[in-house]
């Protein structure tokens, strides 16, 4: 089944990965979308950073919320390589090959007509509004500040330029129609409104949840690969080979992902803060994906929701923050601009890029390189160095020979084992820009690091120096066909 032709929102994903054996789970079980609902899936598929034991497995779908009857929540759509692959219809070990495509073939968004039905508009809320009696945000762990939006595609227009960006935030709700927003440094949307609250103005927003899956992955491309400006959608258009379709919202001068499952409008107030933790006073805000909870914000911009729209029976999307759902959003985007970048620099030199789970798909990469000539070495090097510039978030970049699969993790660390010197094969770029939830860039860690969020940036350079290739070969095995092998023997064992 080709997923291009067949995915065109959130639903025929679903229909989809239920054609396809081991890729969704449907429960009947009720569910509390307070912590216990995260805490089931964390054994069944969240897989990434997620504390162990836990698993890469199907996508889940709750179809009894407690406390939301004809609601349902699904998570892990994206939380593992092949389902991801799956539902693009792609090769899961050129994904970022699969994205650059559509990003040289990308194709804008367009807007409904006025009068159109809009999916996700047939159900209205309007104010007075309880924005937890409608939608059921999920808390993933008894100490989050709060209920969670984590897969909430947020739309804005800048208020000068008139230019577009839509981008994922996690947003905490704070009361009936309050959320608070957090925003990752240089985020285009937190431009737009420090604009906006420059000129004492709100900045209207849509936030759309629960859309097909290309659109996750194509926001999540970042600068310098998608610079301010341009619109991210138009990514997804170039994926599924149609726009994506927006809707103007019904009390925002904003549009909205028209076949999304809810929808909450609002607008960014301005000169107007809250404390991340201020109705639980936890301290944390929420399992980030490095694997730890992260700490709640004490000052973050507020959202004050004027409607809230969705389809019937809609589907609440969320996510387990350090999971591997989280490696496919951030990581594959990752992928296809440092193979962008490095083939402009060096043609036909690095040959795959994986951004590991163990990173939660933002701090450590794997490239696959070539060696064609004498003159390659140090290139490698030269490649790695490219992809830390460009993604201050990039923590460690692990350099492989073409014969080692990156996405083995066993074959990583065998190259790193036979191929590796720590005194010469380890470069090291100590001060620089990294991410401030990385627990251990903070001078507690380390006297020599200033303040929170600067780094050391290490490259581990484990590819064989060209002059010794030949001592370096893999053991060649004979090629055969071993299909005849694999049929199980019908006669009993016997001594």
């Amino acid at each position: 089944m080709n997923s291009i032709s067949t995915v065109s929102d959130l639903r025929s994903a679903l229909r989809l990965l239920e054609q396809t054996p081991g890729q969704l789970l449907r429960t009947q079980a009720p569910v509390d979308p307070n912590a216990e609902l995260a805490g089931v899936y964390r054994y069944v598929g969240a897989g990434g950073t997620v504390m162990r034991p836990t698993k890469t497995g199907p996508a889940m779908l709750f179809e009894k919320v407690k406390g939301y009857p004809g609601v349902r929540v699904i998570t892990g759509l994206l939380a593992s390589r092949e389902r991801s692959a799956l539902l693009l219809g792609a090769d899961q070990k050129h994904l970022g090959f699969h994205l650059l495509r559509a990003l040289d073939h990308a194709i804008d968004p367009v807007m409904l007509p006025e009068g159109s039905a809009v999916p996700c508009q047939e159900v209205v809320h309007r104010p007075p509004l309880d924005i937890l009696k409608v939608v059921p945000a999920p808390t993933n762990t008894p100490k989050d500040a709060g209920p969670f939006f984590t897969l909430g595609i947020v739309r804005a227009t800048d208020p000068e330029t008139g230019e577009h960006d839509v981008t994922i935030h996690r947003m905490c709700v704070q009361g009936p129609d309050k959320l608070s927003i957090f925003f990752a440094p240089s985020r285009h949307i937190d431009v737009f409104r420090q604009k906006a609250e420059a000129a004492g103005k709100p900045l209207p927003v849509s936030i759309s949840i629960g859309v097909d899956p290309a659109i996750y992955l194509s926001v999540c491309f970042e600068a310098p690969t998608t610079p301010i400006g341009f619109d991210e959608l138009s990514i997804a258009g170039g994926l599924r080979g149609k726009p994506v379709e927006l809707a103007r919202c019904l009390t925002q001068p904003e549009y909205a992902i028209a076949n999304a499952e809810i929808v909450l409008e609002g607008e960014i107030l301005p000169h107007e803060r809250i404390r991340e933790d201020i109705n639980t006073n936890t301290g944390h805000a929420m399992p980030e994906f490095p694997g730890y909870n992260g700490p709640a914000n004490p000052s973050l911009p507020v959202i004050r929701v004027t409607a809230i729209t969705h389809r019937r029976n809609p589907i609440m999307q969320t996510i387990v923050g350090p999971g591997e759902e989280h490696v496919s959003l951030a990581g594959i985007p990752t992928e296809a601009s440092i193979l962008r970048m490095t083939e402009a620099a060096m043609p036909g030199r690095v040959l795959n890029c994986y951004a590991h789970s163990a990173g939660g798909g933002k701090f450590l990469a794997i490239l696959q390189c070539r060696k064609a000539a004498a003159g390659d070495e140090g290139r490698m090097r030269q490649a790695a160095i490219i992809a830390l510039a460009a993604f201050h978030e990039l923590k460690n970049v692990i350099l492989v020979d073409e014969d080692v699969d990156i996405f083995d993790s066993n074959d990583v660390l065998w190259a790193m084992t036979t191929r590796y010197q720590g005194d010469r094969s380890t470069i090291f770029i100590p001060g620089v820009i990294g991410h401030p939830l990385d627990p251990s860039q903070s001078p507690e860690f380390s006297p020599d690091i200033l303040m929170r969020g600067i780094t050391t940036k290490t490259i581990f350079d484990c590819t064989v120096p060209f002059p010794l290739k030949k001592h370096f070969e893999r053991a060649q095995f004979q090629e055969l066909d071993v299909t005849p092998f694999l049929v199980p023997s019908d006669r009993p064992f016997s001594d």
